[in-house]
């Protein structure tokens, strides 16, 4: 006989409404929304998808995000914004920094995906104070219909985030190329300096710059082509971490693409090796893809910057949605989420060290009446114990009417979870 424990999820949250793009929803009238989320951040309306500039900054935590502040489906690329005391529960704000045109070439600027830093010492001279924050991100010029150019722009707040301006010398980093996107920045405190990783998204190249400024960018290296490259990289992330258990530390380098199991699967990938302020060194050169997480429904995660000194480990969010769909989803008048935190750790295992991951511990504080005997509703947390005896597959069917259901079960052979959702 073998027993198999599960733990099992629904996590609804409801997100409150932006203060600058529509009118207050109430909690009831929010949940009544089809499909709405609740666990999940949405929009109080239109697109969403990359979340961008994760950051913490004096007691809270701030969600960016690519966001369309005319419709529902992808277009006019600007910076939503959200504030959070503990990743649960978000107060939107209004927009920060958005789409411009140029008045003399009629060409627009979208604000794509990006990084928020704390520049603590004032080392970009754009801090009225000891300490501002500062936006780095791409910006995409348009002009009809098709991107024209990609390079690296900033913008700064002094008043936390609730209002921000653009750099007058804009762009801070420029190669020439359509397509150069995604910056990725930290402080890297042995040298005492700002590090980038961007993506050259059609070479599958990753490449790193420094800078003791955030306005004067050198070239340092570049990574790749390895592991899965059978589609596009986008939005990298490099980040250091324990190995629990362990006195070592790794670098852990994260990217977005694809994954081989169908054309309209994503992942995000990671690479783990070392980094030494110039290059990052993969442990081993010929490295299979791995993944933090693949399927339909995972994308353009990143984790936070300067998070508190009790936060001993990264938090990562991604965008829950796929481009194979993501116009379509019938969710009016918003479309997209993001998926709930997630805390990494770094674990040796039997096939080298391997990233692991799991929900935010405080989405415990969540839950409410706790039912034993007859279970129903849409915002549930199961834990179900399974005997499996000699079967093959075992799990539960949810949201189950007619002939449509979701099942959650367990390949006993394999020994993975699996969601099928074929019939949902």
């Amino acid at each position: 006989m073998k027993q198999l424990f599960i733990f099992f999820s629904y996590f609804i949250l409801v997100s409150c409404t932006s203060k600058s793009t529509a009118p207050e929803l109430t909690k009831d009238e929010a949940y009544s929304e089809t499909y709405r989320p609740g666990y999940h951040f949405s929009p109080s309306k239109n697109w969403t998808n990359d979340p961008n500039g994760l950051v913490y900054y004096d007691g809270e935590y701030h969600i960016f995000y690519q966001y369309n502040p005319y419709a529902d489906t992808w277009g006019h690329m600007t910076w939503g914004h959200a504030i959070s005391s503990d990743l649960l529960h978000w107060d939107h704000l209004p927009n920060a920094i958005e789409e411009y045109v140029d008045p003399v070439s009629g060409d627009s600027t979208m604000i794509f995906s990006g990084t928020v830093v704390v520049d603590e010492n004032n080392t970009s001279g754009l801090c009225q104070g000891k300490d501002c924050m500062v936006a780095i991100y791409t910006s995409h010029v348009h002009a009809r219909g098709e991107g024209k150019r990609q390079h690296e722009s900033l913008a700064y707040s002094n008043d936390k985030g609730r209002t921000w301006t653009r750099y007058e010398k804009n762009p801070v980093l420029d190669i020439q190329r359509k397509d150069f996107r995604d910056p990725k920045v930290f402080w890297y405190a042995p040298q005492q300096k700002w590090v980038m990783v961007l993506v050259v998204p059609d070479h599958h190249k990753v490449q790193c710059y420094e800078s003791r400024n955030l306005t004067q960018w050198k070239f340092l290296s570049e990574f790749g082509p390895l592991g899965d490259t059978s589609k596009i990289w986008e939005c990298p992330d490099l980040y250091e971490m324990s190995v629990t258990g362990t006195d070592q530390k790794r670098w852990v380098l994260s990217l977005s693409g694809s994954h081989p199991q169908g054309p309209t699967f994503v992942g995000v990938q990671y690479f783990i090796g070392k980094f030494d302020g110039t290059k990052f060194t993969p442990d081993d050169p010929k490295q299979l893809p791995l993944y933090v997480d693949y399927g339909k429904d995972f994308y353009a995660g990143i984790v936070y910057n300067h998070l508190p000194t009790e936060k001993s480990y990264p938090i990562m969010i991604g965008w829950a949605n796929n481009w194979a769909y993501a116009n379509k989803t019938p969710t009016a008048p918003w479309r997209g989420a993001m998926t709930i935190p997630r805390e990494l750790s770094l674990r040796q295992t039997d096939e080298e060290i391997r990233l692991f991951q799991k929900p935010l511990d405080t989405l415990s504080t969540l839950r409410e009446a706790e039912i034993q005997n007859e279970i129903s509703g849409k915002q549930l947390e199961l834990e179900v114990e399974i005997t499996l005896n000699s079967a093959k597959e075992a799990g539960i069917k949810v949201l189950k009417s007619g002939d449509e259901e979701t099942i959650i079960g367990y390949h006993a052979q394999a020994g993975e979870l699996f969601l099928d959702r074929t019939h949902s």
